[in-house]
């Protein structure tokens, strides 16, 4: 039976480069993935496409393409990537421009365009999933408005001979199911293997998650060398089925928990996972462990899709004016608490707007509140005040009154940090399939 090798190069933006250098080099991979756009990150990407046309792309990519490209050319390792984000030609462009000065002549790359559907969500009727309110009332606040792509496309571009495929906004899952739709040749209507490719997805998309980061608990669940974590890849078969491992003595490990914890993660009904290609259903699924850093997991199943995309709708909200300040030593936290008073009624004092506000001791209840276990007392806390306004002028002032603690409050404040910024937040609302044309370009190097 024909084995297919998918690697995970990236979980997400910031990911750590080293694990898909050492994956290339040492995975035997037909495909390298890089996953790297999260739901507010297109609509980051489309304000800096906003600010100069030829940016937008994601700032990793030229670093992560010069690390990996030239031993994937020499393996025909082909990779798969959004790292396109709100600008996939100008990534290719660029791309191009990397190619070039490594001497890697003939590189074929694919852009896959039509995730932006802003005009169409502009002009329709459509309906906030979180609140259900019309997607018109947030009004000329909209940054962005893009559509999560299937697979389709990029088996397209891997059909026409792409060893490089960048992409905007697909859904996750998808950037690993292309590949076995193309080698395999499954069907679109083949909802068992589509579902167990999206399982094989789901569990490599946050790449090292599942050998072991966001997994380690010390003392719980202890995992080794997490300071070289190495990434996973899939062995996928013709019948969907798959085992995830990684490469041997890279750090981490692939275990049935740490499987078992990415499969569930980010997931609502495991037997009803909606994706653009397949509605996957995760609840029949049997993981095995076959050896060391070897997971076996057989029997995904699915049903037809939806039809309708899911749309992130990237908008302005609001500001946000935070300052921070320390005290330790004895008589810490009381110094603290009532450095958090005088900031209160300094803010109440001086009528600054504030539509939302957050004031916390960090270590003391800045995560859950008053209820915590224990009575030992902090040496040391971290103040901080956050909270929410509709001017950048009202947000600076947060900041601003929690630095003048230095000499106005209580003794032995230290380390100040103030920032005021703008929030882009992120919305949700469906489009019907058929409104929504990707298309494909090519570039060559």
């Amino acid at each position: 039976m024909k084995t297919i090798r998918i690697g995970a190069g990236a979980g997400y933006a910031g990911d750590r480069i080293e694990p898909a250098v050492e994956l290339v080099a040492r995975g035997a991979l037909d495909y390298l993935v890089f996953e790297c756009l999260a739901e507010r990150t297109i609509a980051l990407a489309q304000q800096a496409r906003k600010r100069d046309p030829a940016a937008g792309f994601d700032p990793l990519l030229v670093e992560r393409l010069r690390a990996v490209l030239p031993e994937c050319r020499v393996r025909r390792t082909r990779i798969i990537t959004n790292m396109g984000a709100a600008n996939p030609l100008a990534a290719a462009e660029t791309t191009v421009r990397v190619a070039r000065e490594l001497g890697l002549a003939g590189l074929k790359i694919a852009v896959v365009m039509g995730d932006d559907v802003l005009a169409a969500i502009q002009t329709g009727e459509f309906t906030l999933e979180e609140t259900g309110a019309p997607v018109s009332t947030l009004g000329d606040r909209i940054i962005s408005a893009n559509a999560y792509l299937g697979a389709r496309p990029v088996v397209e571009a891997l059909a026409g001979g792409a060893d490089l495929v960048i992409t905007g906004r697909v859904g996750d899952a998808a950037l690993f199911l292309a590949p076995l739709v193309h080698e395999f040749g499954w069907r679109w209507d083949d909802w068992e293997m589509l579902g167990r490719g999206t399982a094989v997805g789901h569990l490599l998309e946050c790449a090292g998650q599942v050998t072991g980061g966001y997994f380690a608990d010390p003392g719980y669940k202890d995992m080794p060398d997490l300071s070289r974590l190495g990434f996973p890849l899939a062995e996928v078969g013709t019948d969907g089925n798959a085992t995830i491992t990684k490469v041997a003595g890279s750090g981490g490990r692939v275990t049935l928990a740490t499987c078992k914890e990415q499969l569930l993660y980010e997931i609502h009904d495991p037997a009803c996972y909606y994706q653009p290609d397949v509605v996957a259903d995760f609840s029949a699924i049997t993981l095995t462990a076959d050896g060391p850093d070897r997971v076996r997991v057989q029997g995904g199943r699915g049903h037809p899709k939806t039809r309708r995309l899911k749309v992130s709708i990237g908008h302005f909200d609001s500001f946000v004016g935070e300052g921070q300040i320390s005290y330790a030593g004895p008589g810490a936290v009381a110094r603290g608490r009532l450095a958090l008073e005088i900031v209160r009624q300094r803010l109440a004092d001086t009528a600054v707007k504030l539509t939302e506000s957050r004031f916390d001791l960090i270590g003391m209840n800045s995560l859950h509140g008053e209820q915590r276990s224990g009575d030992a007392t902090p040496y040391e806390v971290r103040l901080r005040v956050a909270a929410r306004t509709d001017t950048l002028a009202e947000a600076v002032r947060v900041g601003n009154e929690v630095e003048t603690l230095y000499t106005n409050g209580p003794a032995g404040g230290g380390g100040v940090t103030k920032s005021a910024r703008e929030i882009v937040a992120v919305a949700s609302t469906y489009l019907a399939e058929n409104l929504v044309t990707p298309t494909l370009h090519f570039l060559e190097a």
